[in-house]
């Protein structure tokens, strides 16, 4: 098993891409910290976990509250002992032309992806640095390299967590932390299901058209990227076994964008 015994702290794990990377997580035997800011959601995923012979407790958490974040990250210590891993995947969307955007969506969709990173980043690596090493994945998106219409907060806070990353890699490194972004192509969750029909009624096309000519243009195959995909990077990415592998941003899109 491949995160024996690590402990790991999974944001917006109740459903979508954290749930599939908390599963995948606690297959390889690490024990999960389920944090969402639904309680319920958390709550039935770690039973869930715990019902199929895995270690996980859910922790509720709204990521953009400094004292929530403290105090869940605080729990998980108080639970297990330790933090190895790190990944910051809450977040939302909101699909909107820039000149009607409102200035509080603005500052919503920043806060959850960008201060919600920081502020879990800062109480991590606190706990890291204490211990002597750990890993950070962010969730970043094909929005941190590329830019799509309608997505100006969402298009810039995924960039953004591309820079956090480098510089906590360039900072933790003498501390034993390691920090690096997946950015998946589409995937089909709830998040982008909303998309579909959001973006077909603001560019006035059909939704199979959204799909097919704005969704999937660019991938090799016409494929969606699935929830499988994206667990299986992560935890390449968290379980790579030297300190080479930092600062780095891995694109798992069907070669939508290529580097």
């Amino acid at each position: 098993m491949r995160l024996r015994e690590q402990v790991a702290v999974v944001t917006g794990a109740a459903s979508g891409i954290g749930r599939e990377i908390a599963r995948a997580f606690a297959r390889e035997g690490a024990r999960v910290a389920v944090a969402d800011l639904d309680r319920n959601a958390a709550e039935k995923a770690a039973a869930q976990l715990v019902a199929e012979g895995r270690q996980a407790t859910p922790v509720i958490m709204d990521v953009t509250d400094e004292a929530q974040v403290e105090a869940g990250i605080a729990r998980v210590l108080d639970t297990f002992g330790r933090m190895d891993i790190l990944v910051s995947n809450a977040g939302i969307q909101r699909v909107c032309p820039l000149e009607t955007l409102s200035f509080e969506d603005w500052r919503h969709i920043l806060a959850v992806h960008l201060d919600g990173a920081f502020l879990c980043t800062r109480a991590a690596l606190r706990q890291m640095y204490r211990q002597g090493g750990g890993s950070i994945l962010y969730m970043g998106s094909v929005h941190s390299k590329e830019a799509s219409r309608l997505k100006a907060p969402y298009v810039t806070a995924k960039h953004g967590l591309i820079g956090l990353a480098k510089t906590v890699a360039k900072e933790g490194a003498p501390h034993g932390v390691r920090a690096n972004v997946i950015c998946p192509g589409f995937v089909r969750t709830p998040l982008v299901e909303r998309q579909i029909p959001e973006q077909a009624h603001a560019l006035g096309v059909s939704e199979e058209a959204v799909v097919r000519d704005i969704m999937l243009r660019e991938t090799v195959d016409g494929e969606f990227t699935t929830m499988k995909d994206v667990a299986e990077a992560a935890l390449f990415l968290v379980s790579f076994e030297s300190r080479a592998l930092t600062g780095q941003s891995l694109v798992v899109s069907h070669g939508w964008f290529m580097q």
